[in-house]
Formats: C-alpha cells, sequence, structure tokens
C-alpha cells in the first residue's frame, strides 16, 4: 500500500518522496486515518516502527487544512517527549514533512542557554516539541501559551514514567483545552500508563504492532556467552572486524557506558559514551561525530539512546543484557531501519541468561550462539553472595554503618545509590 492511498495531501506527499519514503510502516498504516479523522489515539509501538511518522504526517494534514492568518501564530500542536536527542529527531521530522506546507516547527529543551528557544516562541510558532522540564519553565516565566493547542501528542509515556516527569505531565494536562485531540504512544503498556492514557484521552482508537511485525525479524542476532569479566576483552576482539564501520553499545548505567568508552580509547578505537550527565552540547556533538563515522562507536544508556536514528546503522552491541525483554527490542531498533541490514551481538554472562530467556520468550525466537571466540563462559553458576553481605549494591559496598560514636563523623563505605540511567 503506497502513501498515495491514505489521503494524503500533495505538499506532504511530496516531501515524503523526497525524504525517499514510498511504502507507509505497519504503525503508519494504521495510525494515519485515525488520526485524519480528528479521533484520539492509544498507540503501542516499538522503536523502529516509523512512529514520529505515524503522527507528525496526519497532524500536519490537519493543520494545514486550517491555517491561521494572524499576524502571529498560536502553538496549535504540541509534542511532550522525554529526551533531548528524542525531541530534536522528532522536531526533524516535522519540518522534513512539512517544507512544502508553510507551517513551521520549534524543539526546546534543557541543558542549553533558553534565549535561542524564547526568541523563535516570541516570533511565532504553530507545532511545538518539548522535554517537560524546560517547557514548564518557559511557560511559568510567560513565554508560551497552551490555551490554543488543538493537537496534544505524548511520545515515549513509558519513559516518562522511568524518568519521573508523570508530575510534569499531569501539571501540563491541567492547562490543556479541554478540547483538544490526543495522541499518546508508549513502547510498553503497564497499569499505570494505562492509567495516564485514561486521564489523557478520550474513546480513543487503539493501535498496537506487535514484536512479530517489529524489525527484530529481519536484524540478524546473535550471542556470546561470556563471563562478565572479560565483557571488555570481547568487544575489543569483536571490533577487530573492519566491517564493523560504526557501533552502538549499549550499558545499563552511566558509570558503565564512560568505563567501556575509557577502555576502547585505550586500544585505540575512537569512542564516545552519551548519557544523561552529559551536557546538551557534549550530547549532540557525540551524535553528531558518530553520523559522521568519526566516531566509531557510541556508548550509550537506555534512555539516552532514545532519539538516536542514525541511517544505515548496521551494528548494536549490548554490553550488558537488559533485564528487561521489550528493552531489548528497543535497542536493536535502533539498526535495520526501513529494510537496512542490521545485525545485533549480545554479551550474556551466567547472571543474565535469565533476562536472555525472557528476551526470547518475547520475540519466540532462540537467538543463535557464537561458540567461536577467546572468551567462553568458564564460570555457569557464580556462587550467591551470603545473607549476611546481600544487599549489596552494583558497587560491591554494603549499605552505609552510622558512626560509633558523636565524635566520630565518618561514614563507612558508599551510600546506596539508586539505579542509574
Amino acid at each position: 500500500m503506497p502513501f498515495q492511498s491514505l489521503n494524503i495531501i500533495a505538499p506532504i506527499l511530496k516531501a515524503i518522496q523526497e525524504e525517499g519514503y514510498t511504502i507507509p510502516t505497519p504503525i503508519q498504516t494504521q495510525s494515519i486515518p485515525i488520526i485524519l479523522q480528528g479521533a484520539d489515539l492509544l498507540g503501542c509501538a516499538q522503536t523502529g516502527t516509523g512512529k514520529t511518522a505515524a503522527f507528525a504526517i496526519p497532524i500536519l494534514q490537519l493543520l494545514s487544512a486550517n491555517k491561521t492568518y494572524n499576524k502571529k501564530r498560536k502553538i496549535r500542536s504540541l509534542i511532550v517527549t522525554p529526551t533531548r536527542e528524542l525531541a530534536i529527531q522528532i522536531g526533524e521530522s516535522f519540518r522534513a514533512y512539512g517544507r512544502h506546507t508553510g507551517l513551521n516547527c520549534t524543539v526546546i529543551f534543557g541543558g542549553v542557554n533558553q534565549n535561542k528557544q524564547t526568541s523563535a516562541l516570541q516570533g511565532g510558532v504553530d507545532i511545538v516539541v518539548a522535554t517537560p522540564g524546560r517547557l514548564l519553565d518557559l511557560m511559568n516565566q510567560g513565554y508560551l501559551t497552551l490555551r490554543e493547542i488543538e493537537i496534544f501528542v505524548l511520545d515515549e509515556a513509558d519513559r516518562m514514567l522511568d524518568m519521573g516527569f508523570i508530575h510534569d505531565v499531569k501539571k501540563m494536562l491541567t492547562v490543556l483545552p479541554k478540547r483538544r485531540q490526543s495522541l499518546f504512544f508508549s513502547a510498553t503498556m503497564p497499569p499505570e500508563i494505562i492509567k495516564l492514557a485514561g486521564t489523557i484521552l478520550y474513546k480513543p482508537s487503539k493501535v498496537s504492532v506487535s514484536p512479530d511485525s517489529l524489525t527484530v525479524d529481519i536484524i540478524k542476532q546473535y550471542i556470546y556467552f561470556v563471563d562478565k569479566g572479560n565483557k571488555k576483552a570481547l568487544l575489543v576482539d569483536v571490533l577487530k572486524d573492519k566491517n564493523i564501520k560504526t557501533a552502538l553499545v549499549f550499558t545499563r548505567t552511566k558509570y558503565g557506558a564512560d568505563k567501556v568508552a575509557r577502555n576502547l580509547l585505550k586500544h585505540k578505537i575512537k569512542a564516545e559514551a552519551i548519557h544523561g550527565d552529559k551536557s546538551q552540547n557534549a550530547r549532540q556533538r557525540a551524535l553528531t561525530n558518530f553520523k559522521a563515522q568519526t566516531t566509531r562507536v557510541l556508548v550509550a544508556t537506555d534512555i539516552a539512546a532514545r532519539g538516536i536514528d542514525v541511517d544505515e546503522l548496521e551494528y548494536v552491541i549490548n554490553y550488558e543484557i537488559p533485564n528487561i525483554a521489550e528493552t531489548y527490542v528497543h535497542r536493536i531498533g535502533r539498526t535495520g531501519r526501513a529494510g537496512a541490514k542490521g545485525t545485533a551481538f549480545s554479551f550474556c554472562d551466567a547472571e543474565e541468561k535469565t533476562f536472555l530467556k525472557d528476551i526470547e520468550k518475547l520475540i519466540d525466537k532462540k537467538i543463535p550462539v557464537i561458540e567461536d571466540h577467546p572468551f567462553p563462559l568458564m564460570v555457569h553458576n557464580p556462587e550467591k553472595a551470603p545473607k549476611q553481605q546481600q544487599g549489596k549494591g552494583n558497587s560491591g559496598h554494603s549499605r552505609p554503618k552510622p558512626a560509633r560514636n558523636k565524635k566520630q563523623k565518618k561514614w563507612y563505605g558508599k551510600p546506596k545509590t539508586s539505579r542509574q540511567y
């Protein structure tokens, strides 16, 4: 089914063709007609399914059909998303698909000086893509109002929950117009997300793209069983393959991402880490270098990787197996996009075998194992820590002990930290 069959107007159709797209993805085929009818939509879609175009294209068409001719444009559509990278990516998509419509879009996010963003808002914009914190900040400063919003999109709702943005979203809902069209997208649908959707949507149509129809089916996937202490050496060994021009490597924590990147640099492999502790400029610079292939390896945490969209990225490496099966699908979905080739390697130690079983159950396939490598798994059943030592964090330190007397101010051990992303 070509895009022409979805009753898309000529200016947008022309832009889609200029971008090189001819056939819509399943999420686009299902979502675009519903949104064009003005209905609310609850979408369950994973990374790499073409979700952004599924809402950007119909939003541009609906706004084009009812252009305002006031001297100053008013914000008519708001897209809220959890990360800066994803916000930038969505903004680029709106500009690409809407280049012939006369509509404009601006992106606002934290971590940078606000002057450029406020200048754009004061000049008048039709569409705003924003992260929650900066959006509320600029609202409180009086730089923008949501009173004229016609179409509201909450994207990556599950990540909003993970990152603690739900309270910010609820604040937005109190100032959004009651009469509006709302679109809600989430990769997973836990009870908290379903409850949130119920407060935003009115009699929504539901669209779901299951793992069976995902790019996961066309991505070559392989498992390396390896002891945890040998993962660094295995990664260097895998990257000896000159066919791997670039690779996106996933770790669970920010500290882990930095550590992996430093080790690669020691072995003369150009690598950079990208995560929430990096400044916005540093994150954008790392992403730009990776896209230009001046950086060979980008090491990322799951949240930071949302919004990374690199054309023809062929290799994803799970340095650590995620403990949530759906996260694995998100990760490998960064490759094999739009029918391109994709390969995903995963390093699995003994303690991660349970996570691997959950992943294989979700994708309904057995992932092939690469047996012939220099660092085979030797410790198949690692000993569990004695009960008195349980409660240790990832750092290996026990819970902090209070000082023994008032004079002794010192704490023993490092405080247990919350999980880092």
